[in-house]
């Protein structure tokens, strides 16, 4: 018979998991995300990616997507933490504000590349205004007859977020969305 004594051992001294930063957010950007894919039929989810980096210890989530009736253009949100981040977070480093790295990456296939990658790159500065950096890598396909680039965007914001940002997920995929129907048009 199991006493209250013996349950008091083998549960007394454990604490209760308290989820990261990381984990919050994550849960709270792909909730968002499956709804606008799922009920809302605005996107359409084409790939997710859940890692765990055992070598430098980190954390990325990754969610990739195309607007629904519009497939040229595919964004995806990607959510890292590092090991600092997360040291900082589970430790309680005092003077650290544990938070996750935010970035977009669009991939877009352009045909004259200097007037489209620089009507890109002005487009999304002026979505997210100075709160970004912005990539463009072009390549091609050996062999391929197709004219043009595959452009890869990255879009880098400069500061981490964290769980006071919560709040900002529906507007943050909505300037998402813009930029996807704004890509589509370049």
């Amino acid at each position: 018979m199991v006493t209250y004594e013996v349950i008091k051992f083998i549960f007394g001294g454990t604490k209760m998991y308290d989820p990261t930063v990381f984990d919050n957010l994550k849960v709270a950007l792909e909730n968002r995300v499956y709804d606008l894919d799922t009920i809302e039929r605005e996107i359409r989810i084409t790939n997710r990616s859940d890692q765990m980096d055992f070598a430098v210890l980190s954390r990325r989530f990754a969610i990739q997507f195309t607007l629904f009736h519009l497939e040229d253009v595919s964004a995806e949100i990607i959510l890292k933490a590092s090991l600092n981040d997360l040291a900082d977070e589970i430790l309680e480093t005092p003077g650290e504000n544990p938070g996750c790295s935010l970035s977009l990456r669009f991939q877009k296939h352009v045909t004259h590349e200097k007037e489209q990658c620089d009507l890109i790159e002005e487009s999304l500065s002026d979505i997210w205004e100075n709160e970004v950096l912005v990539t463009q890598t072009l390549s091609f396909m050996y062999g391929e007859e197709k004219s043009g680039y595959m452009n890869q965007i990255e879009v880098k914001f400069k500061t981490k977020i964290n769980e006071e940002n919560m709040r900002e997920i529906p507007g943050f995929l909505h300037s998402v969305l813009d930029a996807l129907r704004v890509l589509h048009a370049v």
